[in-house]
C-alpha cells in the first residue's frame, strides 16, 4: 500500500500555486494524496508570515499535523519558516524545514529523513539541523538568483489555473516582511511558462491568472516584460481568458493599456493595489506613487477599456494615521468608484519599519474605520454590477450548486461578476453568451443565454 500525504496551505494564491505543485511531486512519486486529517503519512504545511498572527497560524497547523499522528513525517515549508529559522528548527513538531526556493527538493528531503530513521548515517541538506528536525534545507533567499522551478499539469479548478511566473520583491513597503520572506526579484523564463500553460490547456483549463509576489516587475531580471509575457500566453489557442494578478500602478502607461486591449483574450479586470488614498499616509508606507497618479493609472485604463472592473488594497490604521488622513482615503475611494477594494486592518509585524514608527493606531479604531470602507466598498460594488444589469455579456462556468432548492451553475464575466444559470445539464468549462438578469443572492446576477 502507498504511502499517503496531506498538504495544507496558509497564505496567498503564489502560495497556494507552490503546495498543488508540490501535491503533485508527491503524486507523482507514488503518494496517495489525502485530506489534511488524521492518518497520513507525510504532512505538508506550506506557512505564511505576512502578519504575526500569520505565523500563529502557521505554527498551530505544524501542531495540528503532529498531533494528528504522531509516528507522521510533518515538513514546515515557506515563508515563516524562511523568517523564523530558529524557532522552527527548535520546535519539536517538525521533521523537515524547507525554506522559500527549496520546495522543489521535498522528494529527496524525505527520501533522506526516512533513510536516517533506518539509522543510515547522519544527513544533510543544506547543512541546516536542530532539535526536532532531521533534514532541512534553507537558503539566504535574499542573495539568490535562481527562479524556483515548480510546475502544474492541471489544478484542483478544471476552470481557471493560476500560473506563477514571478517571485521576490525589491520593493520594501514599510509595512511588509514579505522581500525578507521571499528574496529579490526573479522571473521565470517565458518558455517555461508558455509550456506550462499549454500543458494546463491541454488539460481543459481555458482561464489562466498570471501571478506573483510583485508580477509588474515580471522580466526586468531577464531582459523582457510582462506584456510580451501576455502576447505569449495569448498565442495559446485553447486559453481563452488571461486575467493578471495584482499590478502596481506604476506599470500602466497609455502604451502598457493600449497593447493589453489589443489582446483580445485578456480580461478587463485589473487590481491596482493602493493602500490609502492619502499621500502622507503613502510615503510613511514607502508606497512609491501619490493619490492623483494612482487616480490618473485608473482613468488610462478607464480610457483603454470598456468600463474594465478596477479593484484594489487599502489597509486601514497604519502608525500615524488621523482621522483627517483616513477621511482622504475614503472621499478617495467615494470618487474612484472601484469595483471591489479589499479592506485590512494594519496588523504589527516584527521586523518591519512600520512595527516600530510611532503614534500606532488602537485596534477599536481600526474596526471602526475598516468596517466604514467596507461598507463604502459594498456600495460600490453593487453599483459596477447594477449597471451591467441586462447587459449582454460572455460567462465561464466552473461549478455546480443548489440555491432555494433548484440547480444552477456558477461562472463569471470577463469583469469577474459572478452569473448563475439554472440548469440541470452540465455547464461546467463552457463559454457562454447571453444577458445578464437581476440578483439571485448578493453579488450574484442571473444569466440567460
Amino acid at each position: 500500500m502507498g504511502k499517503k500525504a496531506a498538504l495544507h496551505n496558509l497564505g496567498c494564491k503564489v502560495n497556494a500555486y507552490e503546495t498543488e505543485a508540490m501535491g503533485q511531486m508527491l503524486e507523482a512519486a507514488g503518494y496517495e494524496i489525502v485530506p489534511f486529517a488524521p492518518g497520513a503519512d507525510v504532512y505538508v504545511i506550506n506557512t505564511c508570515t505576512v502578519t504575526n498572527i500569520a505565523d500563529r497560524k502557521s505554527r498551530q497547523m505544524l501542531h495540528r499535523a503532529r498531533k494528528m499522528n504522531p509516528q507522521a513525517i510533518v515538513v514546515a515549508a515557506g515563508c515563516y519558516v524562511q523568517t523564523a529559522q530558529q524557532p522552527v528548527e527548535e520546535d519539536a513538531a517538525v521533521d523537515i524545514v524547507l525554506g522559500n526556493n527549496c520546495k522543489k527538493d521535498l522528494l529527496e528531503a524525505l527520501r533522506y529523513f526516512e533513510e536516517v530513521r533506518r539509522g543510515a548515517p547522519d544527513v544533510e541538506i543544506g547543512g541546516v539541523t536542530g532539535p526536532g528536525m532531521t533534514a532541512g534545507e534553507k537558503i539566504d533567499i535574499n542573495h539568490t538568483k535562481e527562479y524556483e522551478s515548480l510546475s502544474l499539469t492541471r489544478t484542483q479548478e478544471h476552470t481557471r489555473a493560476y500560473l506563477k511566473v514571478q517571485d521576490g520583491c525589491n520593493q520594501f513597503c514599510s509595512y511588509c516582511i514579505i522581500p525578507y520572506a521571499r528574496g529579490r526579484v526573479r522571473s521565470r523564463a517565458l518558455p517555461e511558462v508558455l509550456q506550462e500553460a499549454e500543458a494546463l490547456a491541454a488539460n481543459g483549463c481555458r482561464e489562466v491568472v498570471l501571478t506573483g509576489i510583485h508580477l509588474s516587475s515580471y522580466g526586468t531580471d531577464l531582459g523582457t516584460s510582462l506584456a510580451e509575457l501576455i502576447r505569449g500566453v495569448h498565442e495559446i489557442p485553447d486559453i481563452r481568458r488571461i486575467r493578471l494578478g495584482s499590478l502596481e500602478p506604476g506599470i500602466v502607461t497609455e502604451q502598457f493599456a493600449r497593447e493589453l486591449a489589443q489582446l483580445p483574450k485578456v480580461c478587463p479586470h485589473f487590481h491596482l493595489s493602493l493602500q490609502s488614498g492619502c499621500d502622507a499616509t503613502l510615503r510613511r508606507m514607502n508606497r512609491r506613487y501619490t493619490a492623483r497618479e494612482y487616480e490618473e493609472k485608473c482613468h488610462i485604463l478607464r480610457g483603454v477599456f470598456d468600463r474594465p472592473a478596477l479593484t484594489t488594497d487599502v489597509i486601514v490604521g497604519f502608525p500615524g494615521e488621523t482621522e483627517a488622513e483616513f477621511a482622504q482615503t475614503e472621499e478617495f475611494l467615494t470618487r474612484l468608484g472601484l469595483y471591489e477594494t479589499h479592506i485590512f486592518k494594519y496588523s504589527r509585524r516584527h521586523g518591519t519599519r512600520a512595527a516600530s514608527m510611532p503614534d500606532q493606531v488602537p485596534e477599536q479604531e481600526k474596526s471602526v474605520r475598516s468596517d466604514r470602507l467596507i461598507a463604502l466598498g459594498e456600495r460600490s460594488r453593487s453599483a459596477f454590477e447594477r449597471q451591467r444589469m441586462g447587459e449582454e455579456t460572455e460567462v465561464l462556468f466552473e461549478e455546480k450548486l443548489t440555491l432555494d432548492g433548484r440547480s444552477y451553475y456558477g461562472g463569471y464575466t470577463r469583469e469577474y461578476i459572478r452569473a448563475l444559470i439554472q440548469a440541470e445539464e452540465n455547464y461546467e468549462n463552457r463559454l457562454l453568451r447571453g444577458r445578464l438578469g437581476g440578483e439571485l443572492a448578493p453579488h450574484q446576477l442571473a444569466f440567460e443565454p
